[in-house]
């Protein structure tokens, strides 16, 4: 390195720290606010559960707002995946206030969905806007995305170390240098320490009895692993499927989740589904200590890919907690773990499967349950990994390596049969 190019780093170092803390500080406040408003309309909605009749109407209003006036932002995650693989131009700040309200709107009246994909869309937006601000080149823009990537992750789930390692193992196969892993981590921290400021709870999950890994756990675990890839596959190809079907056959976009809530309304509140409606927390938190119906995960599965397929606002990542802490507790009938290990192995092996984050997830086991299960929570998403399939949730992630080379393979040899 030359002295020009270390004088260079040395000076850009108090900036990119300052960078840090303004997307920290910011994206933390952001997904603060989030989490109360998510909370106030969810205890609203179960007090008032007459609202989710109207679902249809909700769906219309989050489709209208997007088609007047987000068509820009309409991809949310997979813009900002679109960006950092190739930047062409700066994310319109209007994609956080129109995911929130989206989001806050699918709640409010009974879809089914998550918030990773809000407070990530957020964090995403907001840290772009500082493009401008100290004028970054598209390599800097990179950066700034992974940032805003980890900051909203870190914060919405109050995981730092895996908000910072998600951002990065998203974008793995695309380039990383080395100065955009250590400001994931610091401004991972800032905007976690920032939602403890505000003082806003996460739940609290506990795995209390964890078993000795000898030869029967261990197949028990690969078990484990299996299915919830296979899950997470269900769940991807589900997503994929119902919003494929609402874009080819109704043309008018508002009209998406305005038909599709007609659905859903008919389903959660006419038939008594509303376990399924919302983040569904209560049951994820229940599959710890209560074996769950084997079903409970496969509607999970229908009703998210519908509710999100059709045109509705949130994030994959807390269903997906629910659908894998659910097949998990409904195993406990036939597997001899405790139940809390199985519901808590289910709950990031789904998600390690789905978004091709394996050491993410692993990392988030650790600072949910603790270390003392790590090695099968480890285990368990590695082989939910591999066994998940080339598609995730987010279609302009880019998969490589021995897993894609994989499923590669598998395609051809399955074409030179027909």
């Amino acid at each position: 390195m030359t002295s020009q190019n270390l004088k260079q780093l040395l000076l850009s170092i108090p900036k990119w720290i300052l960078i840090c803390g303004f997307i920290g500080i910011l994206s933390g406040s952001a997904s603060a606010f989030f989490l109360v408003a998510l909370e106030w309309v969810t205890q609203f909605r179960i007090h008032h559960d007459w609202i989710i009749w109207l679902l249809p109407i909700g769906g219309f209003l989050v489709g209208l707002s997007y088609y007047n006036w987000g068509e820009s932002v309409v991809k949310g995650n997979n813009l900002l995946l679109e960006e950092y693989e190739n930047p062409k131009r700066e994310i319109p700040f209007k994609m956080a206030p129109l995911v929130l309200l989206g989001t806050l709107l699918t709640h409010l009246f009974g879809g089914s969905a998550g918030r990773e994909g809000t407070a990530v869309q957020m964090g995403g937006a907001i840290a772009d806007q500082f493009t401008k601000i100290f004028k970054l080149d598209n390599s800097e823009r990179k950066i700034l995305i992974i940032l805003g990537i980890s900051a909203g992750f870190a914060s919405v789930f109050g995981t730092p170390l895996a908000g910072a390692i998600f951002a990065l193992e998203i974008l793995y196969f695309s380039k990383i240098n080395f100065k955009s892993i250590v400001l994931s981590f610091l401004v991972a921290y800032v905007a976690y320490f920032t939602v403890e400021f505000w003082e806003i709870k996460h739940t609290n999950y506990s795995i209390p009895v964890v078993p000795d890994l000898n030869f029967h756990n261990l197949l028990y675990t690969l078990i484990i692993g299996l299915l919830s890839g296979f899950a997470a596959l269900l769940f991807a190809r589900s997503t994929h499927f119902w919003s494929s079907l609402f874009s080819k056959n109704i043309k008018y976009p508002p009209l998406r989740p305005f038909i599709g809530g007609i659905f859903l309304a008919l389903a959660i509140a006419g038939l008594g589904f509303t376990k399924f409606s919302g983040l569904g927390v209560p049951v994820i938190v229940d599959s710890f200590s209560n074996a769950n119906p084997w079903y409970d995960f496969l509607l999970k599965i229908l009703f998210t890919g519908f509710t999100l397929g059709a045109g509705f606002k949130g994030g994959e990542v807390t269903p997906l907690f629910f659908i894998g802490a659910t097949l998990g507790s409904a195993l406990s009938v036939i597997i001899p773990m405790p139940i809390a290990l199985l519901a808590g192995m289910g709950f990031v092996a789904v998600f390690s499967g789905a978004t091709h984050t394996p050491v993410a997830c692993t990392i988030m086991g650790l600072e949910l349950f603790g270390i003392q299960p790590g090695i099968f929570i480890a285990i368990a998403c590695t082989i939910a990994y591999f066994s998940s399939g080339s598609v995730g949730i987010y279609k302009s992630q880019i998969v490589r390596g021995a897993k894609y080379k994989f499923y590669q393979k598998l395609s051809r040899k399955e074409l030179e049969h027909l």
